[in-house]
C-alpha cells in the first residue's frame, strides 16, 4: 500500500456501537482512578520517574533496542556512558519529560513540539524526511507493506492537519477514540527518518495530559503493545487497507484500560515501598533520617553525593556520611562508575525490575 490512500483527518467513524461504548466507559473509569490516585500522592515526580523508566525501556524494546536495568542504571548516572542501547532509552525518557513540560507550558501539541521530541530521542536535528525511499517492511519476509508519503511538502500538510485534529475540541469525538486515530495517522505519515514509533508512543500519553485525562505522563502503554504486537500490526493493516476502524479503536481502548490499571498498581507499590523505607530508616538510622533525604533517594533508583549535598544544603562530607550510613544499613549499594561513586536504591531498583517482568 502507498500513502496515496492516506487521507486527511477526520476519518469517517461510527463509534456509537455498543462494544466501543462499553469499552469507552471501562477505559475512562480506569484512567480516572489512575489520575485520582496520582493526585493524592505527595511526591509525584518520584513515582512518575519510576514508571517512566520501564515505559522508556519497553518502548525502545519495540524498536529492537534492548537493554537491562543494570545498564540503564549506569547510563543514567554517567553522561558519557558508552552503551548505545541504554543511552537511547535514557534519551526516550528525556524526550517524554520535555514533551510533558511543553504541553504544560503551551497547552497545545504542535508539529514543532513533535519535531523537538523526536530530535531528543534521536540526538540529531535531521527533522522531517526530505528524501524519498522510506518504506515499511515485514520483518520476517522483507516484503514492503507500506510506502509512507515521500515529499516534505506532503508530510508537512498531513502533520498540519494532524495538529489541527489534535487540538480541536469542538468535534465532540471522545478523546480516547481520537487518540487511537491520532496514533494511526502519525505512524502512517511516518514523518522522520527514524524514531517514529517511539515519538508516536510519547504522543499517546502527551495527548491524554493535554486533554486533562491524566495530569502526568504515568501511563505505561508500551508493555501492552509488546505483549499484543501481532494484533497491533494486523489491525493497523486493516485500517490501511479496508478503513476498518472499529477493532483498532477497541484495541486502543482496551490497551488504555489495562495499562491504567497496571500503572495504578505500580504507583501503589512504589508509594508503599517509600513509606516502608521511611519507617525502617527512622528505626535503623534515626540520627540522619528526614523526609527530604528519603525523597531524594526515590527520585531515581540511584543517587550521588552531589545530589544529596545540593538537595539538603549540606557539606559534601555530611552527604557522603549519610550515604555511607544508609549503605551500611542495607538501604543502598554503591558502585564506582568512572571516577564517581554511585549509590543504588536497592529496593526501588528491584521493584522496577519486578514490575517490568509482570504480565
Amino acid at each position: 500500500m502507498t500513502a496515496e490512500n492516506l487521507k486527511m483527518l477526520p476519518p469517517e467513524l461510527n463509534p456509537d456501537q455498543s462494544q466501543i461504548l462499553k469499552q469507552l466507559i471501562r477505559s475512562h473509569k480506569a484512567l480516572a482512578e489512575l489520575k485520582g490516585f496520582s493526585e493524592t500522592v505527595p511526591n509525584k515526580n518520584i513515582l512518575i520517574n519510576s514508571v517512566i523508566i520501564n515505559e522508556a525501556k519497553d518502548s525502545s524494546e519495540i524498536e529492537n533496542i534492548i537493554t537491562t536495568h543494570a545498564e540503564l542504571f549506569r547510563a543514567m548516572s554517567k553522561e558519557n556512558y558508552k552503551n548505545p542501547a541504554a543511552k537511547e532509552v535514557v534519551n526516550y525518557r528525556r524526550a517524554l519529560w520535555r514533551g510533558f513540560e511543553l504541553i504544560k507550558e503551551k497547552q497545545l501539541l504542535t508539529t514543532n513540539m513533535i519535531i523537538e521530541i523526536q530530535s531528543i530521542i534521536e540526538k540529531n536535528n535531521a527533522g522531517i524526511r526530505k528524501v524519498p525511499g522510506t518504506v515499511l517492511k515485514n520483518p520476517q519476509s522483507g516484503e514492503v507493506i507500506y510506502t509512507p508519503p515521500e515529499s516534505e511538502r506532503r508530510i508537512r500538510e498531513l502533520l498540519s492537519n494532524l495538529e489541527n485534529y489534535i487540538n480541536e475540541d469542538s468535534d465532540e469525538v471522545d478523546p480516547l477514540i481520537k487518540m487511537a486515530v491520532i496514533h494511526y495517522q502519525f505512524e502512517s505519515i511516518h514523518p522522520f527518518y527514524d524514531g517514529n514509533g517511539r515519538t508516536g508512543r510519547i504522543l499517546n500519553v502527551l495527548f491524554l495530559v493535554l486533554k486533562d485525562i491524566l495530569n502526568s505522563p504515568i501511563l505505561y502503554l508500551s508493555k501492552y503493545i509488546i505483549e499484543n504486537k501481532n494484533r497491533y500490526y494486523s489491525l493497523f493493516q486493516e485500517v490501511r487497507e479496508n478503513k476498518s476502524w472499529d477493532q483498532w479503536i477497541i484495541y486502543f481502548l482496551k490497551a488504555l484500560e489495562e495499562t491504567a490499571i497496571a500503572s495504578l498498581n505500580q504507583l501503589k507499590e512504589i508509594n508503599l515501598i517509600i513509606e516502608e523505607t521511611a519507617v525502617e530508616m527512622q528505626q535503623k538510622a534515626p540520627k540522619i533520617y528526614s523526609r527530604e533525604l528519603l525523597d531524594l533517594l526515590f527520585i531515581e533508583f540511584y543517587t550521588k553525593i552531589s545530589y544529596i549535598q545540593e538537595g539538603l544544603g549540606v557539606t559534601r562530607k555530611t552527604a557522603s556520611n549519610y550515604l555511607s550510613t544508609l549503605e551500611s544499613k542495607g538501604f543502598l549499594s554503591s558502585e564506582k562508575i568512572g571516577r564517581e561513586k554511585i549509590y543504588k536504591n536497592i529496593r526501588l531498583f528491584e521493584l522496577i525490575k519486578k514490575m517490568n517482568k509482570k504480565t
